[in-house]
């Protein structure tokens, strides 16, 4: 069923949203023993906000368009009554908090119910959903692979069926790359577009994108109907967008025109993912628009700058405890990344990765005078062995760096996308990344919508099947 199906039942009565919540977690005390996708649960808070929808239905009022949907927020996002530990030994043991943060209070408005919180690498750092305080997730598909990262317990809960919804972040690729892995549909929105306030500074100003995940790319455009629009504690919110995304998918379709570029320019890609990746083009090309192939998007990787951003903002969090015993809880990479930041990053080398963020942005501004869409892998490689700690495989060798098409467009603020377009001959996930002009939100979601429906991949992962 569709969010919007199953909502629809819990609100004209045919369904209890405590029927619902006790199913997601009968599936969560089923599974999350062999996959590890959630850290935290609190059943009884659970069913008794369920029973707050169900007695909001009996009285004849509204209990929201998501009346029921039980979620699982990452555990980088603020929900009342969790503790918000980042997946950090440092905070895992602080108090719960008190408050929601804007996301998450939006979905709750809307009927969702919060059965728990899912897994995170530290701090959201890397594309390995791994920690050492829960330890990692595994892959629905496969437990012996890696679900990426960083929001990659709520890809393999909802790949595995525990809940229909859950919210992500996307720093580098953090809702595609996890969405990529585990065969779903995923979006990063424009920076902005979902609200990045609330108590707190936002973790990784002008890079990180807050958005729900689900299956399938209706399921996750009916949850960005009711989170998307301004909040006056973020100053990077966007104005609400003028009409439903939802309804506008009912006419998806894919602009006359996009440009396919397989390597950016700098990327290594596994033949696999790129004979994959060629199919979808192909459905693409079906659908009636004109594909260019573009050689070389940007003329170098910009990973070092990116790196630049990302270490400051986490040597922000965590630098106050470098010297102290708590050192010893950080994980040993992540510690000896900002230990290297404290030596050999400057303001003006923060400064000058923000500006390559702006020449970035002028290379797609070219791009998209020609184009209204870029195409590219989501990952060089096919979801990795957990064995390899976070590296990849890309055509039989171990590559540290997997994930290069997807930073770039944080760098930018580009609306992005993941689809499936099919599975590795090992029978793991490959996605294919649709990026839009700035703001062009609208776009990417339509001709997301429109490849997934082409392409009809619809097969459920065999863990939760």
């Amino acid at each position: 069923m569709s969010l919007s199906e199953l909502a629809g039942e819990v609100r004209s009565g045919e369904l209890s949203a405590r029927e619902v919540v006790a199913h997601a977690l009968e599936r969560i005390e089923t599974l999350n023993p062999v996959l590890n996708a959630f850290v935290a649960v609190d059943a009884e808070a659970a069913l008794e906000a369920a029973g707050r929808v169900d007695e909001t239905v009996a009285a004849g009022d509204d209990p929201g368009v998501l009346a029921g949907i039980p979620i699982g927020v990452k555990d980088l996002e603020d929900a009342a009554g969790y503790v918000t530990s980042q997946g950090s030994a440092i905070f895992a043991g602080g108090a719960a908090v008190t408050t929601d943060s804007p996301f998450v209070a939006r979905l709750k408005a809307a009927g969702c119910v919060v059965v728990g919180k899912t897994n995170t690498p530290e701090l959201g750092w890397k594309a390995d959903t791994v920690n050492m305080v829960f330890g990692a997730t595994s892959n629905p598909w496969n437990t012996e692979n890696s679900v990426g990262g960083s929001s990659g317990g709520s890809a393999a809960a909802l790949a595995a069926g525990m809940v229909p919804l859950a919210t992500g972040s996307d720093g580098g690729g953090s809702v595609r790359i996890p969405s990529s892995c585990c065969g779903l549909s995923g979006v990063k929105p424009s920076l902005g577009r979902v609200p990045s306030g609330g108590r707190e500074p936002p973790g990784w100003h002008l890079l990180s994108t807050k958005a729900p995940m689900a299956r399938r790319m209706a399921d996750v455009v009916s949850a960005l109907d009711v989170v998307v629009g301004p909040d006056p504690t973020d100053l990077s919110s966007l104005p609400r967008p003028e009409a439903s995304w939802l309804a506008a998918l009912e006419d998806a379709k894919v602009p006359t025109k996009i440009a396919w570029s397989p390597t950016l320019g700098y990327a290594p890609v596994d033949k696999e993912v790129l004979t994959l990746c060629g199919r979808a083009m192909e459905v693409l090309g079906s659908l009636g628009t004109e594909v260019v192939e573009v050689e070389s998007v940007f003329d170098e990787d910009p990973v070092r700058d990116w790196l630049m951003l990302v270490l400051a903002h986490n040597l922000r969090t965590l630098g106050r405890y470098r010297g102290t015993d708590a050192w010893e809880k950080v994980d040993p990479l992540l510690a000896a990344q900002l230990d290297w930041a404290v030596e050999n990053v400057s303001p003006v080398d923060v400064i000058e990765a923000l500006d390559s963020c702006h020449r970035l942005n002028l290379r797609l501004v070219e791009l998209f005078r020609e184009v209204r869409l870029l195409v590219t892998p989501t990952c060089a490689g096919p979801p990795p062995p957990r064995a390899l700690d976070g590296s990849g495989i890309i055509n039989g060798e171990v590559d540290a760096n997997w994930v290069r098409f997807t930073y770039p467009f944080n760098m930018t603020r580009s609306p992005a996308a993941s689809v499936c377009v099919g599975l590795s001959s090992g029978g793991l996930p490959v996605g294919l990344q649709l990026v839009g002009p700035q703001h062009a939100d609208l776009v990417v979601i339509r001709s997301a919508a429109a490849l997934e429906g082409a392409i009809g991949f619809d097969e459920l992962a065999p863990i939760g099947s």
